[in-house]
């Protein structure tokens, strides 16, 4: 399940559990409002033989008891709404996420080393405490949204604004942007992966060297023609092409040092297997209409074939 009611009938972190205690208490006060409303709708059409006092109704119905539903309603929110967990980017795992038309850039900072981690439409966080995102965008106005989590934060281009997510069990939490933001705004998604701390460090560590070399003549050819086909134009792979327009706040496309690891491509769209990612490289508009990303015609069967298989083995 994804959407909204993901976060009322099945949260996984205390905020998201908060917020969704929130959406059944608006709803069932709306209800008793306007059960109230339409019971002085029935009165006003009684007729002239049975009368009623419409002013003590009114004040009644109408006034007093809206004015004693909302009051509580607004005690009992302020009281909830301090228990949401501070937004500070003091906690001791902070991640920057950048929005871009239409994907996500996520980059860590492993603490051992200073070294920096960077990733895309997948953000790995561990259970049992809260993790900080600094949110930002390159381009348009974005939203972060992962309904089990949390709730939303707009990100506004030449700011950075905070979001913590604490996820209380392990699993896979879909998100989405929020703010329409273009033509593939709808496939914007992005999933945080919540593990046990032993297998985040273990994911993190092993985000940590650059790809692998390849190991065989076909790997070897798909790694060639990722140069050949100037995908290190947009794209970086840590250890075969530089950390130029690919690998800057300003990356063209996603990091692919270890994109065979990620569980989709294309911010969400395809699951990440050889086949997708060869339709994705042969012609990425007809699966995302508007991506930035050039169809690469002048490829041959044989080679698409070798630089899908070279990319499914950056684990």
């Amino acid at each position: 399940m994804s959407g909204p009611l993901q976060s009322v009938l099945h949260p996984a972190g205390p905020d998201a559990a908060i917020i969704g205690q929130f959406a059944w208490v608006m709803f069932a006060a709306g209800a008793v409002i306007l059960v109230a409303v339409m019971a002085l709708l029935a009165l006003g059409l009684r007729g002239e033989g049975r009368p009623v006092r419409p002013m003590r109704w009114i004040a009644g119905l109408g006034v007093a008891f809206p004015v004693l539903v909302l009051t509580a309603l607004l005690g009992w929110s302020t009281w909830q709404s301090a228990k949401l967990t501070a937004q500070s980017s003091q906690q001791s795992l902070a991640i920057a996420v950048t929005a871009k038309m239409w994907w996500w850039e996520v980059r860590y900072t492993d603490k051992a080393s200073g070294r920096e981690i960077v990733t895309a439409n997948e953000i790995h966080i561990p259970t049992g405490r809260p993790v900080y995102l600094g949110l930002t965008t390159s381009d348009v106005i974005h939203s972060f949204w992962v309904p089990a989590l949390g709730g939303k934060k707009d990100m506004v281009p030449g700011h950075v604004t905070g979001l913590t997510l604490h996820a209380d069990k392990p699993g896979i939490y879909r998100g989405q942007c929020a703010e329409y933001c273009g033509e593939q705004h709808a496939r914007m998604a992005l999933h945080v992966v919540a593990q046990t701390p032993a297998q985040f460090d273990a994911w993190l560590a092993g985000q940590l060297p650059p790809a692998a070399a390849p190991t065989d003549a076909l790997l070897a050819r798909g790694r060639q023609a990722f140069l050949d086909q100037r995908c290190s134009a947009c794209h970086t792979i840590r250890g075969v092409s530089g950390s130029g327009s690919g690998g800057g706040v300003n990356a063209l496309g996603p990091d692919l040092t270890h994109v065979g690891s990620r569980m989709h491509i294309a911010a969400g769209t395809l699951r990440n297997h050889r086949a997708s990612l060869a339709d994705w490289i042969a012609d990425p508009q007809r699966v995302k209409p508007g991506a930035r990303m050039p169809a690469a015609a002048d490829i041959d069967a044989d080679t698409l074939r070798a630089l899908a298989t070279y990319l499914e083995h950056l684990k």
